[in-house]
């Protein structure tokens, strides 16, 4: 059992929770809680940390979770998990797990992708959010800028519930070239603006489309919204000029998931 806060072990932990380059650079991120344990698929699955009191009380399970798998299981005093821990109750299983790779080129595939553009998104709370929500819409990929928040970040990861490991990404360095390439696979590109002359719904989503959304303070950078085919808005009343960039990600995103039910009906 590990019991010192020095520990080489634990110093690695909070670098990989702390720093986006250290989990680059050995290709991981860290998962944190039962829920996102149980999600993690075994082929990603490549450490596991506990703290003493969840392994005395949860040893079963944990043989269960790891049964099969050459998966190293650490102990660690629970002093020691709560020092390592990205949260205030920590639930007592930590751990590490291989990054996923995904081909640009890959998510405009099939009859007609449904693609989410983000732009220099810089909360954690909304990008997982989003990616969950992403999931449940029926997205089939989302594509970032560079500087945008690192979906690897604990608190995005903690946000996706789980979505992150079947929600197709990939982070773009230029991304007015990026949505080039996907114009040019014949889809329809809406930046969501306060300059849209037209509301969201108004729109035919059944033909193969991606939304952007801009950063939470911001907006969208013009270059990137002069990229899009059409500006959209979500009509608001009162003195509501926007909203989060979460929840309008989720309207537009369940309105291409009806009509694209009520065709299928």
């Amino acid at each position: 059992m590990i019991t010192s806060t020095a520990n080489v072990k634990v110093k690695r932990l909070v670098s990989l929770k702390k720093k986006r380059k250290a989990r680059d650079e050995e290709g991981v991120f860290l998962v944190e809680g039962i829920r996102m344990f149980r999600e993690t698929p075994g082929d990603r699955l490549k450490e596991v940390y506990v703290s003493r009191s969840f392994f005395e009380k949860e040893k079963r399970f944990l043989d269960q979770m790891t049964a099969g798998a050459a998966v190293p299981v650490e102990v660690l005093a629970d002093s020691v998990f709560a020092y390592v821990s990205d949260t205030r109750t920590p639930q007592g299983v930590l751990c590490v797990a291989g990054q996923m790779e995904y081909c640009s080129e890959a998510l405009s595939e099939g009859a007609a992708p449904h693609l989410l553009v983000l732009d220099n998104l810089q909360d954690p709370g909304n990008l997982g959010t989003i990616v969950r929500t992403a999931e449940g819409a029926g997205v089939t990929g989302i594509l970032m800028s560079r500087d945008c928040v690192d979906i690897y970040n604990p608190k995005v990861i903690r946000s996706t519930m789980g979505s992150v490991y079947r929600v197709p990404f990939v982070y773009v360095p230029d991304l007015p070239e990026a949505i080039g390439g996907l114009k040019e696979k014949g889809i329809m590109t809406y930046a969501a603006h306060l300059d849209g002359g037209l509301y969201y719904d108004r729109e035919d989503y059944c033909r193969p489309c991606a939304f952007f959304i801009g950063n939470e303070g911001s907006g969208l950078r013009r270059e990137v919204a002069q990229a899009a085919d059409r500006y959209i808005k979500i009509p608001m009343c009162g003195q509501v000029e926007s909203l989060n960039a979460a929840i309008a990600s989720a309207v537009l995103m369940f309105e291409v998931r009806r009509q694209r039910g009520n065709k299928m009906q």
